[in-house]
């Protein structure tokens, strides 16, 4: 995701982490573990394992596997069905209208914080999540789709892909959910 910076904002809302989260300064490395492992990626894996000693063990795998067979690997994983998506709003809302809602409030989000989203992705595309958390401070967006990204862990961890270690860290960066919090508001019809 390409962002730039428009405006300043207020300070970042602050949130409570579990003590094996990842740093705020780490979610970029996690945003570039979860995209497609092209040249840019190999070379920055030197990087990644200094930056976030959560990730190592993906990046340790990353760095011994064939580049080739690393990005089928990705290819095997992300492309093809919703069972792993990395889009956010594919696991609350599935393909129904309701998508287009929630892509929206992405884009809401990222305007509020002085981002534009211009990448070629969609704006719920869990990387450009993780790299606007990283640059706000602002843990919204994930803590909102945390069921999904707990699904989406979940299968990761049962499909036997290192990719797992990468949800692992992420999800553990989330506040700890409080028993007001366990679920998503009822929708109240107008």
């Amino acid at each position: 995701m390409d962002t730039s910076t428009r405006s300043a904002t207020g300070r970042p809302r602050t949130t409570r982490r579990r003590p094996d989260a990842l740093g705020r300064s780490a979610l970029p490395a996690a945003a570039l573990c979860l995209t497609y492992p092209d040249d840019d990626f190999r070379a920055r894996l030197p990087l990644l394992r200094e930056a976030a000693p959560q990730l190592r063990e993906f990046v340790d795998h990353a760095a011994v596997t064939p580049a080739q067979e690393l990005a089928a690997h990705y290819v095997r994983v992300f492309d093809g069905t919703n069972r792993h998506s990395l889009y956010l709003s594919r696991w609350q809302d599935g393909a129904t209208r309701r998508r287009g809602m929630s892509l929206v409030r992405f884009e809401e989000v990222y305007r509020a914080a002085g981002l534009e989203f211009t990448g070629e992705e969609l704006p719920d595309f869990l990387p450009a999540v993780l790299e606007v958390a990283a640059r706000t401070g602002d843990l919204r967006l994930l803590t909102e789709h945390r069921d999904g990204l707990e699904r989406l862990r979940s299968r990761l961890t049962d499909f036997g892909t290192p990719y797992a270690t990468v949800l692992d860290a992420v999800c553990a960066t989330l506040p700890t959910a409080h028993p007001f919090q366990l679920g998503p508001r009822p929708r109240t019809e107008a």
